[in-house]
């Protein structure tokens, strides 16, 4: 199988995502591979579960928590109930997504351990995945400190489950397998440090090193998009963040996130948010400046 290595930016208002989508029948040829956390909930489809070295047929609803790095994947074969939509839920965080002082405290000794096991993936059963379920639904229409409250509900159920299952094997160690993907995190790192100045593709490419040719090969094979791409979703996610902070209007933070064109920047704020910078204030109830 093929590795792909994603990188998710957190929208500047949520220190973790949470999302649903309908699931497409197909037969997955790519294994995944991230350094967030990652909790999967996936309702009305059958099909092949790949976690580390760990492979298993599946049905039903399950719900399964990934460690970071560790590749995954699923293949979905059929539609249990044709009358409702196979859909996934999923949530990508980091363990310390409140910061490293809440996981020092001892009532979260549990989550710790949770939070080790998962490095080799938990497969979830029973009354866990409905109340988990329950939660997760919740979480989408909450916002704020109601939503990390839910969040630390959910975590607390997988920490103290009794149906939970270690998928990987006992000697799989998903560290050892990430050498691409810390690889890969050398690039992303760069950009996260410069992406207010001109970024070259040369500069980039002699980060691993190698040609510009060979660079913009292995970018797009192992994150699914082009560098180009990547460094427009980096800054305009830095300005929707300046936007949502106040402190700013449009042009600053146009110029603050590395643009040095208000008509581009405009341009790119729409491809990758959907809607212009005003109207992305607007949606905040937020004054749209100069």
């Amino acid at each position: 199988m093929q590795y792909i290595y994603e990188n998710f930016t957190f929208p500047p208002d949520q220190s973790f995502t949470v999302r649903s989508e309908i699931l497409e029948i197909k037969k997955y040829a790519a294994l995944k591979s991230h350094i967030n956390f990652e909790i999967a909930l996936l309702e009305n489809c059958s099909g092949k579960r790949f976690i580390g070295d760990h492979i298993e047929d599946f049905e039903g609803t399950e719900l399964v928590l990934m460690g970071s790095y560790l590749p995954h994947c699923w293949q979905y074969y059929t539609v249990l109930d044709p009358m409702i939509p196979p859909q996934a839920t999923v949530i990508h965080f980091f363990p310390d997504f409140l910061g490293r002082q809440l996981l020092e405290k001892p009532e979260a000794r549990q989550i710790n351990e949770l939070f080790e096991r998962a490095a080799k993936g938990i497969s979830f059963s029973g009354y866990t995945i409905q109340t988990a379920k329950l939660i997760m639904q919740q979480m989408l229409f909450s916002t704020g400190m109601a939503r990390v409250a839910l969040m630390l509900s959910l975590l607390d159920i997988l920490a103290n489950a009794d149906q939970a299952r270690v998928l990987s094997s006992p000697y799989y160690n998903s560290v050892n397998t990430s050498g691409e993907a810390q690889k890969i995190n050398k690039v992303f790192d760069y950009i996260f440090q410069n992406f207010r100045e001109e970024i070259s593709l040369k500069a980039v490419a002699d980060i691993l090193p190698m040609s510009p040719a060979a660079f913009c090969r292995y970018f797009k094979a192992r994150t699914n998009r082009t560098l180009i791409d990547f460094v427009k979703e980096v800054r305009i996610g830095h300005a929707a963040k300046l936007l949502l902070e106040k402190k700013h209007n449009v042009t600053e933070a146009c110029y603050m996130s590395g643009y040095n064109n208000l008509s581009n920047f405009n341009k790119h704020f729409k491809e990758v948010k959907g809607l212009s910078p005003r109207d992305f204030m607007r949606q905040y109830d937020m004054p749209a400046g100069r």
